[in-house]
């Protein structure tokens, strides 16, 4: 409607900027209070950035690779034998980065530096040779995994803390984004 008072069309024009600074601001927010729920919901539930600490997992993962772990698999299904794992230890300050070695009810042990499960010899040619060592077979209790690190003589796993709870598994190690030369799927 066109109104012929030049005082409120001054006053409409002088409202104008503020009017588009509050509603600019309000979208910001909006904005802005979406973003941040959404990035929460992924990283509670879906996945999440790790930084890996220590010489356990060498020679395929090293001190401060970034990796993304993701949350939802073992939600619907048991860890895979050689899956890498982000676990909860009790007496850690940080998750530990691990390997799955044994599943429940499996048998686990060490003779002559072969890791033994189920009586068969277990093949891991993601491992460097290591000195030979012994561990004592041990079963594995239900909804528990064993797990040992890659670098066999410097790692604190299963063998020192002993099987880990399903629950106390955060997810499953997935992608190397940093550094560069190390992207990739985990294996």
């Amino acid at each position: 409607m066109w109104h012929d008072d030049p005082d409120q069309t001054e006053f409409e024009a002088q409202d104008r900027p503020f009017s588009l600074i509050r509603r600019f601001t309000l979208e910001l927010f909006s904005t802005a209070v979406r973003a941040g729920i959404l990035a929460f919901l992924i990283i509670y539930f879906i996945a999440q950035t790790h930084i890996v600490h220590g010489y356990s997992m060498e020679p395929n993962l090293h001190e401060n690779q970034r990796i993304i772990v993701e949350k939802v698999s073992y939600r619907f299904e048991m860890p895979n034998r050689g899956d890498i794992v982000v676990i909860d230890v009790a007496d850690s300050d940080v998750p530990l980065i691990k390997r799955v070695i044994g599943l429940p009810g499996e048998s686990v042990g060490i003779v002559n530096g072969q890791l033994i499960v189920n009586e068969q010899v277990l093949n891991e040619p993601y491992l460097s040779p290591f000195p030979t060592y012994n561990y004592p077979i041990t079963i594995v209790p239900d909804d528990h995994i064993f797990v040992m690190g890659d670098n066999r003589p410097v790692s604190r796993d299963s063998r020192s803390f002993g099987a880990v709870s399903l629950d106390a598994v955060r997810g499953h190690a997935w992608v190397s984004y940093w550094p560069l030369e190390d992207v990739g799927v985990l294996r």
